[in-house]
């Protein structure tokens, strides 16, 4: 597939592939959803817009039959999230193009608007980004961060990007991979945590590991000790619960350094809990890698996000506590 650089009023800048041999006598509809798995959807929208379907520069319905050799192309009338209010912020952006924006989101700033919060979220700055730039473009979180999680968050800008991308998140082909630094020592040094989670019936925000849960599970790998009191840890999701890393970790005993909604007593008590409040004042856990197919062109991305600066003090404190 290939996009041009730059859209017209009105419309993303166009999709297209060339039909092989396999195309050949078939119907466009059925083209595009062997290709690219279009939605029914997203085709609806595509046959009811004027630029939505063309083969070799002619608009054509979607029942038009394919000869090998041509040139399909998918164009979307643009859309802008009218109710997020565009808001000048520094943004981390690690990787965008036509189809996507990568952002490094910092610790204490959520995603999107909520009820009673509808400035100084992620959204706020994109839009204003966006808006900046002359770009009328709709906010397509892909997934979410908890607001003091930090690390790799992937926007899509047109929603074929939003569906391919969705799409790889529900058949578990995306790599999300994440550090966090936790208390104590996790029972092996490389394990999987297969526990169903639920919400906490006298608090409905809290999870907690229950047997009538959604099943969950968690990779994690521990790539460094500090005495008994602590351990680094790299972390890959096998599902994605909600605050699931978080209630795992605890579940086995090693809650995640600074996370007071998840923290365990015997662990607030220590000497080391007085020292790591000095550092770092949210849980520390950061979206360090992710690893998915590009949702247009089909290449293998991976992209990273280095430690932000409260987790690599917290780092340091625990080397010298190590050491003492």
């Amino acid at each position: 597939m290939t996009t041009e650089e730059n859209s017209s009023a009105g419309y993303y800048a166009p999709i297209e592939f060339v039909a092989n041999a396999s195309d050949d006598g078939r119907g466009l509809r059925d083209v595009l959803r062997k290709r690219i798995g279009i939605s029914r959807r997203l085709m609806v929208r595509l046959k009811t817009s004027e630029e939505g379907l063309s083969v070799n520069g002619q608009k054509v319905w979607s029942n038009h039959k394919i000869s090998e050799g041509d040139v399909i192309s998918l164009r979307m009338e643009t859309e802008v999230s009218e109710t997020i209010l565009p808001q000048p912020m520094d943004l981390d952006v690690v990787f965008e193009d036509d189809h996507l924006l990568v952002l490094n989101k910092p610790a204490g700033i959520i995603v999107h608007p909520t009820t009673g919060h509808y400035l100084n979220t992620l959204a706020n700055g994109v839009m204003h980004y966006w808006q900046e730039r002359g770009e009328r473009i709709r906010f397509r979180p892909v997934h979410r961060l908890d607001e003091n999680t930090s690390g790799l968050v992937i926007i899509a800008k047109h929603p074929l990007a939003q569906q391919q991308l969705s799409a790889q998140m529900m058949e578990g082909t995306v790599m999300k991979e994440y550090r966090t630094f936790v208390y104590g020592r996790p029972p092996e040094s490389e394990g999987e945590i297969n526990s169903p989670i639920g919400r906490q019936t006298e608090d409905p925000h809290r999870r907690v590991v229950r047997e009538d849960g959604a099943p969950s599970q968690t990779f994690y790998k521990v790539t460094a000790n500090y005495h008994e009191q602590a351990s680094a840890v790299d972390i890959r999701l096998g599902t994605g619960r909600t605050h699931q890393i978080r209630v795992h970790m605890t579940s086995i005993g090693c809650p995640i350094i600074g996370d007071s909604y998840y923290s365990e007593e015997k662990w607030m008590a220590t000497d080391l809990a007085a020292k790591v409040s000095e550092v770092i004042e949210r849980q520390a856990l950061h979206a360090a890698r992710l690893g998915f197919n590009h949702p247009v062109t089909g290449e293998a991305m991976q992209l990273e996000a280095a430690l932000p600066e409260d987790m690599r003090r917290l780092e340091q404190l625990l080397l010298v506590y190590r050491k003492e």
